[in-house]
């Protein structure tokens, strides 16, 4: 139980701080530290982020800075193909889940590093998703809600296949169509965290694959790391933030692949 707190803690902690990274990390975590198989960590990580995800959600809500109206949308999209991830998930075999999640995060680090040395650059072509200037809310336009439905299917597909939140493609999708600032983006993203999970950890208790016992003290731990992230996370400098994050999501990638190459038959 303990173990589980303390993974847990971890993953909420990574969430509060970067927004995507503790769903991807969760699963990880639960693989290597717990000694779990894909299939039986993915909606044990998928609750735990949702949870803390929510929490992270409610505080973004309260500070104004959640836009609720594109993340309804993301995860309307992302609810949809939530459940086609996890069919797949329960007809590949555990080593190809492995190196596929390996792949996923080694892109992740790769663009973990490039984005935390990359500055605005003056001229930029502007993204589909622009705010008014007086209210503050998004002018929606056919490319703008094409551009964010397409990021939440592509959440939701991966939420489910691989158990974690989605935020690691919500994030920098959100970035790359939105004029938000980083704030907004990560509340944003929380938010859809939120829904996307409930959607995958609903489809995994009618299938009967989540596991309580680890499943309740591991949200525990979530919750409490994503208070105490919240806590310090304005106090770190975001780039430093996302080296650091790249860097463990590398390693991790490196050791997936190799658990799944020692698995390999003789």
């Amino acid at each position: 139980m303990t173990l589980y707190l303390f993974l847990g803690l971890v993953t909420g902690a990574i969430l509060a701080l970067t927004g995507a990274g503790g769903g991807i990390l969760a699963v990880p975590l639960l693989v290597f530290g717990a000694h779990m198989g894909m299939a039986q960590a993915g909606p044990i990580g998928l609750l735990a982020v949702g949870m803390a995800a929510s929490l992270g959600a409610a505080l973004g809500l309260r500070q104004g800075i959640v836009r609720y109206r594109a993340a309804l949308l993301i995860s309307g999209a992302g609810m949809l193909l939530s459940p086609v991830g996890l069919w797949l998930a329960a007809r590949v075999d555990n080593r190809s889940l492995t190196v596929l999640f390996a792949v996923v995060l080694a892109i992740v680090a790769w663009r973990g590093f490039r984005q935390a040395g990359a500055a605005a650059k003056p001229g930029q072509r502007s993204p589909p998703c622009l705010r008014d200037a007086a209210s503050g809310r998004f002018i929606w336009t056919t490319p703008c809600a094409r551009s964010l439905a397409i990021a939440g299917g592509i959440a939701g597909l991966l939420s489910g296949l691989l158990g974690v939140g989605g935020g690691f493609v919500m994030v920098p999708a959100l970035r790359r169509t939105t004029d938000l600032e980083m704030e907004s983006v990560v509340a944003t993203s929380l938010a859809v965290i939120a829904l996307v999970s409930a959607s995958g950890v609903a489809s995994s208790i009618v299938a009967g694959r989540l596991e309580w016992a680890a499943a309740l003290p591991f949200c525990a731990g979530a919750l409490a790391g994503m208070m105490g992230g919240r806590m310090v996370a304005a106090r770190i400098g975001g780039a430093h933030v996302q080296r650091a994050f790249a860097a463990v999501a590398a390693l991790v990638a490196l050791g997936m692949v190799a658990r799944a190459a020692l698995s390999l038959p003789a």
